[in-house]
């Protein structure tokens, strides 16, 4: 009885820190990628008995915050259209990426992409209008916006 008790604060803390249970982004993540438990934990850098463990509820938290990037990093690159179509290629290039990546985390922050995580947005942008009609809306905004421009020129290209 006094497990269960612990699980369910576990569970609780999580829905608090992370915004839901930990176990619930793990399997959409598991789903998404076609890949197992332990494969996810080979990715992320954590052992698979300690995945497990957090999943279950048994741990309430992911200490390292290096394996909480990667975790919030594969999430965002199921954003990714290879990924979202299921292409076997761009499911392995989003696995490799987050693995060998080294996120520096500080105090104040947790940055999980690159420069500035504008590869989330084009998903929305591709959605929304074809390569070139982003690239025409990039030349109209190009002197007034060049920042947003050049987001919309990239998220024409697919390139960083």
């Amino acid at each position: 009885m006094a497990e269960h008790k612990s699980v369910q604060r576990n569970l609780e803390l999580q829905r608090e820190w992370y915004g839901e249970p930990l176990g619930d982004r793990v399997r959409r993540l598991v789903v998404a990628f076609r890949i197992s438990q332990a494969q996810l934990a080979e990715v992320l850098g954590i052992s698979a008995p300690m995945l497990s463990q957090v999943m279950s509820g048994r741990r309430a938290k992911i200490g390292n915050p290096s394996v909480l990037a990667r975790l919030v990093m594969l999430e965002r690159k199921v954003l990714v259209p290879g990924v979202t179509a299921g292409e076997s290629e761009a499911i392995q290039a989003a696995l490799a990426d987050v693995r060998d990546s080294r996120p520096s985390v500080g105090r104040d922050t947790l940055p999980v992409m690159g420069a500035n995580g504008e590869e989330a947005a084009w998903p929305v942008l591709r959605g929304a209008a074809k390569p070139s009609e982003l690239e025409a809306a990039a030349a109209l905004i190009d002197g007034r916006y060049p920042e947003l421009a050049g987001l919309l020129r990239r998220a024409a290209s697919g390139a960083a």
